[in-house]
């Protein structure tokens, strides 16, 4: 009779347990589980569907295979929705058995999974940018390799100061956590630095319209910093436009603001427009380059912040792994590994504090015309940036988490 590797192995793996051969020289054998919590409905899910193609995109590059380990992945859907957050979540580690997590995309998932990731002592690699599991109450099994809602936020502002020479600006933001972290981080900077913050915004996620809120906003300031996410800067801006404001007031936006998975579908109206981000897709490294024409070859557009983030955790993982050397069954010593790494990716060499949170630089960019489409051409870089800005990290954290209402709006005008 011939035996065939595939049978040879089954039969090795069978007599290994019947030996009585360590677990974990048998749990080394099973594939890794890998999560994915992502949101593939709902005004977020342009960022959401590009997470899970970039992901993807990852594991058949690698055909499956990480630190020598067969991957399988499984994706569940939030919907954007905290509490459908938790519950897919959940249905990831007790149905599915995963092993290891990336995602949510949202900040107020992040905070509703919290709890639970930490009952269940879940690496995650997270894309959402929920600032206080990594700050005062930092989750021991989390890591971020993209950013704090206010890292960008921060840089931005101090471009506006001391670059575009702004002293009053509007913020615009998503009602929810990470519109409030973003706006809050770039008014504490800009306001730190001698700008004024005039008056500040929240529509609802779901606002169908900004016409109320763009009736409302004041033409007597240098600029409006957009922190909305998914689809939202570009209904925002395609409005702004239409009521006559495009030469009145500038704008600047936040990392995800004018995303090149909403970029695509603009025009003339987002020409010029500077925003800022931990990734562009123009970046020259020779990683990105692979990466970004791969994906526009499959897509039919640029990769952005989304697809950027679950590629650059997808690397930070594989990285971990190889330390670990594809040992998944040691819990802390992976968290160990993840945390300790540095990783080459596509958006540059990432670090990570002892929070557990991203080192790694921060661009500005202006929105231009290539080749008949609208990038994000970085502008300027900032190296090396940390959640903490410039701040010392035993300092920063006196104060309280970034909000609506903390930094206090000193400024606004009636």
């Amino acid at each position: 009779m011939t035996i065939n590797r595939r049978k040879f192995m089954q039969a090795a793996g069978a007599g290994a347990s019947v030996l009585g051969f360590p677990a974990i020289v048998r749990a080394q054998e099973q594939a890794i589980r890998l999560g994915l919590m992502t949101v593939k409905s709902g005004p977020l899910a342009s960022g959401g569907l590009d997470m899970e193609r970039a992901l993807i995109m990852y594991l058949r590059e690698r055909n499956n295979m990480l630190a020598g380990r067969k991957v399988e992945l499984f994706v569940a859907d939030s919907g954007g929705v905290p509490a459908q957050a938790r519950s897919k979540t959940q249905e990831l580690v007790e149905r599915d058995k995963i092993n290891i997590m990336i995602g949510p995309l949202a900040a107020g998932e992040a905070l509703a999974t919290d709890d639970y990731i930490r009952q269940q002592q879940l690496p995650t690699l997270s894309v959402a940018a929920a600032e206080d599991m990594t700050q005062r109450n930092p989750n021991p099994w989390f890591v971020r390799g993209t950013s704090t809602s206010s890292q960008c936020a921060h840089a931005l502002a101090d471009y506006c100061i001391k670059t575009l020479k702004y002293k009053r600006m509007a913020v615009i933001a998503d009602d929810i956590p990470y519109g409030h972290e973003m706006c809050a981080g770039f008014q504490r900077v800009f306001e730190e630095l001698g700008g004024k913050i005039v008056q500040k915004m929240f529509p609802p996620l779901t606002v169908p319209d900004y016409g109320t809120f763009l009736a409302q906003l004041k033409t007597n300031i240098d600029g409006v910093f957009l922190g909305f996410a998914g689809s939202n800067g570009f209904r925002y801006v395609r409005q702004f436009n239409e009521y006559g404001l495009r030469g009145k007031v500038n704008i600047v936006g936040g990392m995800t603001a004018l995303d090149e998975a909403v970029l695509r579908n603009m025009k003339i109206e987002a020409l010029g427009i500077i925003t800022t981000c931990w990734y562009s897709a123009m970046l020259e490294n020779p990683l990105n380059k692979k990466f970004a024409a791969a994906f526009r070859a499959e897509a039919k557009y640029d990769p952005g912040f989304y697809a950027a983030a679950t590629y650059v955790e997808a690397a930070v993982l594989e990285n971990a792994l190889r330390t670990v050397k594809g040992n998944i069954a040691d819990k802390p010593a992976l968290m160990k590994a993840l945390r300790a790494s540095k990783t080459d990716t596509v958006r540059g060499q990432v670090s990570f504090d002892s929070y557990g949170n991203v080192v790694g630089n921060v661009y500005i960019r202006k929105v231009e015309r290539e080749e008949g489409r609208l990038v994000n051409t970085v502008i300027q870089t900032y190296p090396n940036v940390s959640q903490f800005w410039t701040y010392k990290p035993e300092e920063f954290l006196k104060n309280p988490v970034y909000s609506r209402d903390w930094p206090p709006a000193r400024n606004l005008e009636p």
